[in-house]
């Protein structure tokens, strides 16, 4: 580390300010440069000035993972002829890491200059040790995709609790009908949505034969209903059970509700365009890490494609708490003397990309009634009467990620049968 080149750059979306220091705190330069390959080629150029100078052992570039500002800067640095020749290491660190880091020099301005060089003093006293190096392009069209589906997936459910209070003003006895009396186990489904479509208040509904609404729900479930007149009783007896409002106020929560409907259809049709393309372009990334997250019943192709395109290689993380500190499945401790608090608080500082999927696949698990993961959930379930599912989803989502590393650096597949799962979380 004493003989190293330390480069702190302040990523903007128009430039990029550059401060290269050595191990002394001695600055070479301190400049903007454009946020351009021409301007990182010049930039380049005057390292590559200092370095045929001095010649230092090793160089290390980082700067702030301000969105995808940072990422063509890090892949030209990363990736430029002349810097592989050597050993250089680029790192995009958390803001908040940065932030904390930063809080440390005293009566230090806001600038430009000054960010650059807390960013290279930040490598300077080895705090990238912990971090693994920027990995270049190879997973950044499957991470696109599947943090776009991150992205669509938040907007669905966000948009079907929006549209449940619309709902429930209109036809408030659907909503309020207990499991057990609800006629529709998906207020999404099919025949849900035809009820909203074709009826603008519960009196349409409660005036309209029997036969009808069985036609109706047979035709738009394709005559796969599972007992429709039940579903007719129970929709007639949620209908019965619901405010009524005056027809005007009903033609406005109508349109609210097709609207929402319309933008639900788009979104859920978006998730399936999506999720082919991921199935689509994780078959040229590693084939064998990939297969390795499948061995594991619940965790499907989509989320195995999300959980690979945000841990890349395995190899960056030497345990698998480092693994879990990156997705943000960790709780800092707090402890004074002999006291130490049971409450500890979930780190949201990670990435959250990673501990989606790693929650979504968790969940699956459960669902699947995977033994691994299925008998430490019902055993953390029970341990408390608050929170009990997201804490023990949460707990098992842990436990997920050491099994997953387990797999990952042994280059196996699970198998109850040939292989000691206690030697893989090890």
């Amino acid at each position: 580390m004493i003989n190293s080149l330390f480069i702190g750059v302040d990523v903007s979306l128009q430039s990029n300010q550059i401060c290269v220091m050595n191990f002394d705190q001695h600055k070479f330069f301190n400049l903007k440069f454009p946020n351009t390959p021409d301007g990182c080629e010049d930039a380049i150029n005057r390292i590559k000035n200092i370095h045929d100078k001095f010649y230092f052992d090793k160089l290390v570039v980082v700067c702030e993972a301000t969105g995808m500002y940072s990422f063509h800067l890090a892949c030209y640095f990363s990736s430029h002829e002349y810097l592989n020749n050597f050993n250089t290491e680029v790192y995009q660190i958390n803001a908040h890491d940065f932030a904390k880091y930063k809080d440390s020099f005293n009566n230090l301005e806001k600038t430009d200059h000054s960010d650059a060089y807390i960013l290279a003093d930040f490598a300077r006293v080895g705090r990238t040790k912990p971090l693994h190096p920027f990995r270049g392009s190879q997973y950044i069209a499957l991470q696109r995709l599947t943090r776009q589906r991150y992205h669509i997936s938040k907007n669905l459910v966000k948009e079907k609790l929006y549209v449940m209070n619309n709902i429930y003003l209109s036809f408030s006895g659907l909503i309020i009908a207990d499991k057990k009396n609800k006629p529709f186990s998906n207020m999404f489904g099919a025949s849900s949505c035809a009820i909203f479509d074709n009826f603008d208040s519960p009196d349409q509904i409660a005036e309209t034969s029997v036969d009808d609404l069985l036609d109706l729900i047979s035709k738009v479930g394709k005559n796969r209903t599972k007992n429709p007149n039940e579903k007719i009783v129970l929709l007639k007896k949620a209908i019965n059970s619901s405010y009524r409002l005056d027809q005007t106020a009903y033609n406005g929560i109508n349109i609210a509700v097709a609207s929402s409907l319309s933008t639900i259809r788009f979104l859920e049709n978006e998730l399936k365009q999506v999720d082919k393309a991921i199935l689509d372009t994780v078959r040229g990334l590693n084939s064998n890490a990939y297969n390795s997250l499948l061995s594991i019943r619940g965790i499907g192709k989509v989320y195995a494609a999300g959980i690979l395109a945000e841990i890349g290689n395995i190899n960056y993380f030497k345990h698998n708490s480092n693994l879990a500190k990156y997705a943000g499945l960790y709780w800092n401790r707090t402890q004074s003397g002999k006291f130490e608090k049971e409450d500890k608080k979930f780190s949201q500082h990670a990435n959250k990309y990673l501990r989606y999927y790693l929650i979504e696949a968790t969940a699956s698990c459960v669902r699947m009634n995977f033994p691994f993961i299925k008998n430490f959930y019902d055993s953390k379930f029970k341990e408390v009467t608050k929170h009990q599912h997201k804490r023990a989803l949460v707990l098992s989502a842990r436990k997920l990620v050491r099994l997953i590393f387990g797999l990952l650096r042994k280059n196996q597949y699970y198998s109850p049968i040939n292989s000691n799962t206690q030697s893989l979380i090890n």
